[in-house]
């Protein structure tokens, strides 16, 4: 298949994209595929329009040609009213399938897939509204809420609105504090004291205008796997310090990742049937990875889906499916393989 992996992006997630992209393009090269790592928002200025997928093709020179703007990136923004870069949209055009390596704001909220949608143009991963649906943490909660979805109490604060009295919105410490459509855990605040509470909701609304405040839930987090409708083996995640932020999230050694999780026969049950309810309730399709986190007692909270998962070759989801028996240019062929099915 002629193949475009986009990746980059403007997102505070870029960098984590660019990782995935270039795994991805790399795993369907191995495969065959005749597959191009493109950045969605800086383009390529030169494309060989009479072979513009080659058969020989140099994955990680295409991947350093993309980091080369990652310092470009603000200033690129200011002058440009188009997110999609130089021939971006002809080569998406020109491919089988565009498979979606993006991450974060546009990207994984559902704007790319509705302009693909209204273009022809096919892509892994689900469709434009329940990504958009699935990208703001208010909405998704008002979802699982609605379905009978396992998820902590909570609300959404907008920045001109907000205040400071935790008890008038019937909560109280320790909560957690996150901004309603950032991911890979940036902008995401445990606070234990006013103090605390008073500056995360400023450190939270300066990444957006609308924050997310929920009850705070002592527990270990997992994390599965929807694909194809299917639940996929639980990983057990258990940082080494504090939660699952950022710098947890991709420091090498800082996070014990356990796949498939050390559940009893029961409780895996029940977190699979969860996360497949939540995929459901969303509207999602193809695949997507849900998070999340249960107590001592065995009490477990669905706390958001992510529709567009990290994809590095170490990620959540190629560790579900290597417990299944599936290698990582399989599972990418996997994916393209259920995401095709929206077409039919």
């Amino acid at each position: 298949m002629k193949i475009v992996v986009l990746a980059g992006g403007t997102s505070t997630e870029r960098d984590i994209s660019i990782v995935s992209g270039t795994g991805i393009c790399t795993a369907l090269r191995k495969k065959g595929h005749q597959a191009v790592l493109v950045d969605i928002f800086c383009g390529m200025e030169h494309v060989d329009w009479e072979e513009p997928f080659p058969e020989v093709y140099d994955v990680e020179q295409a991947s350093s040609y993309i980091k080369s703007f990652n310092d470009k990136i603000a200033d690129m923004k200011k002058t440009r009213r188009n997110f999609f870069g130089p021939n971006v949209l002809e080569l998406c055009e020109a491919a089988d399938i565009v498979f979606l390596g993006l991450h974060g704001a546009n990207g994984e909220d559902g704007k790319v897939q509705a302009a693909f949608d209204l273009m022809g143009v096919k892509y892994t991963g689900t469709g434009y509204l329940s990504s958009a649906m699935a990208m703001d943490k208010g909405i998704t909660k008002q979802i699982f809420q609605m379905h009978h979805v396992p998820t902590p109490k909570g609300t959404t604060m907008e920045k001109s609105g907000q205040t400071t009295d935790l008890k008038a919105l019937g909560m109280e410490f320790p909560v957690v504090v996150k901004t309603c459509c950032g991911g890979s855990s940036i902008g995401v605040y445990i606070v234990k004291s006013q103090q605390e509470y008073e500056k995360a909701l400023k450190d939270a609304f300066s990444y957006e205008d609308e924050v997310v405040i929920e009850e705070f839930i002592s527990g270990t987090e997992y994390t599965v796997a929807v694909v194809d409708g299917q639940a996929y083996p639980i990983v057990e995640i258990v940082p080494c310090e504090g939660f699952y932020d950022y710098i947890n999230k991709y420091k090498p050694g800082a996070t014990r990742e356990t796949c498939p999780a050390p559940l009893s026969a029961e409780l895996t049950k029940e977190m699979q049937e969860c996360a497949v309810q939540g995929y459901r309730a969303l509207g999602l399709e193809g695949y997507a990875r849900l998070d999340f986190i249960m107590t001592d007692d065995g009490r477990m909270y669905c706390l958001e889906a992510n529709t567009l998962p990290g994809m590095t070759p170490t990620s959540l989801i190629p560790q579900e499916a290597q417990a299944l028996g599936m290698d990582y240019p399989t599972l990418c062929e996997e994916l393209i393989r259920v995401s095709m099915k929206k077409y039919k």
